[in-house]
């Protein structure tokens, strides 16, 4: 790495490097015109960079590709002086990666503050430590005026709409894109990509873990923890989720009720580990309503060599594996548990208000708000 990126960075240096060691050789366009870009976002889980090429008129076609998706588990939102120092080491590593090791430009990498970390730092009055994380990110980088855009929940949640729903069913999707610190999403009501009815609440995969381990006190066990997370999830479906839900005007005009976020992505990999190639799976309330009991009352059946195990295909049962196996590394137990558990008291209130609407997990839906972000700025 240039000098210019300090020496603390080594061990995120040497994490990446086992990912992206070989990036030059490994990045393949998928389009005959397009070009390169990296999107680089502090969520409130940690930092994460999206490798992403795009075609021309990428929001009204879906020409994007997702080259490389990349990310460093930080925990940001916890504003702890570890994980500050472990967020800024990760957010300058990735911008030091895709620089020297994927060959971008700066002009053509972007960085942004999740929606999910702003509201979370204003619920604990810690809006100073995103300033100072921007300040010193720019003052170790050398770039004084390298711009780092604190995005806001209706523009992530319209980003996000832009970036995974695809043109075809733009305004019959309405989508909940569940993130670490928050949820959000919503839908276009009027025919047009200008009107935007935002969905949110101000509860997340992380948010929800942390919210539940803070109840447990002294008592780390996993029947505990189960016993708090009920608690955490009834209280936030009574003064959070019954609202949002009632009040988001999904009824009408949506058909579709899109869900994603890495616990999407996590879900829909251990349900159907056979469908690990498919971006998208169709999925019933019943359906993940018996998978979040599995989570609880028999995880080993969730394991890697067990779930692949049943795919009598070589190719498929090790590519199975490996996303498996990137599953349990990103989300232990409890956070698949209350990312779960947070997902289907969302899908319940929409299950017996809207009957006769389809559900769906996106897999890559994390990185598109960031596409959608990336080509709008573009266009500037």
């Amino acid at each position: 790495m240039p000098n210019k990126y300090c020496s603390s960075l080594l061990p995120v240096i040497l994490l990446l490097a086992g990912i992206s060691a070989t990036a030059q050789n490994s990045i393949k366009p998928k389009y005959t015109n397009s070009i390169v870009y990296t999107g680089i976002e502090v969520g409130s889980k940690g930092v994460k960079m999206s490798v992403i090429e795009i075609g021309k008129n990428a929001q009204s076609t879906g020409a994007f590709n997702v080259l490389k998706d990349t990310s460093v588990n930080t925990d940001f939102i916890s504003f702890t002086d570890a994980t500050f120092q472990a967020t800024l080491n990760g957010l300058i590593g990735l911008y030091g990666t895709a620089e020297d090791v994927y060959k971008i430009p700066a002009k053509r990498i972007f960085t942004v503050i999740s929606s999910g970390v702003k509201m979370q730092a204003e619920k604990d009055a810690k809006l100073a430590w995103i300033n100072n994380l921007i300040d010193s990110f720019r003052l170790k980088i050398k770039e004084p005026n390298r711009k780092v855009e604190v995005v806001d929940v209706m523009q992530e949640g319209k980003l996000s709409h832009l970036g995974i729903v695809p043109d075809s069913r733009r305004y019959s999707t309405f989508l909940i894109d569940i993130g670490s610190g928050n949820t959000k999403g919503g839908f276009f009501p009027y025919g047009n990509t200008k009107d935007f009815k935002l969905f949110q609440i101000n509860w997340g995969t992380k948010s929800t873990t942390n919210a539940t381990d803070k109840n447990c006190v002294d008592d780390k066990s996993l029947e505990n923890y189960n016993k708090q997370l009920y608690r955490v999830l009834a209280g936030a479906e009574h003064t959070d989720i019954i609202y949002a839900v009632n009040s988001s005007g999904a009824f009408p005009v949506s058909d579709n009720i899109a869900v994603s976020g890495g616990i999407a992505w996590a879900a829909a990999t251990l349900l159907h580990p056979d469908l690990i190639e498919n971006s998208v799976i169709p999925i019933t309330f019943a359906e993940l309503a018996r998978f979040n009991d599995q989570l609880y009352n028999n995880f080993n059946a969730l394991s890697a060599k067990f779930l692949s195990g049943k795919i009598t295909t070589q190719t498929e049962r090790e590519a199975a594996f490996n996303e498996i196996t990137r599953v349990h590394a990103v989300f232990d137990q409890k956070a698949l548990m209350a990312g779960t558990g947070l997902l289907l008291k969302i899908m319940r209130q929409f299950e017996s208000a809207f009957a006769s609407k389809q559900f769906y997990l996106v897999k890559n839906g994390q990185v598109g708000w960031v596409s959608a972000y990336v080509d709008q700025q573009i266009d500037k």
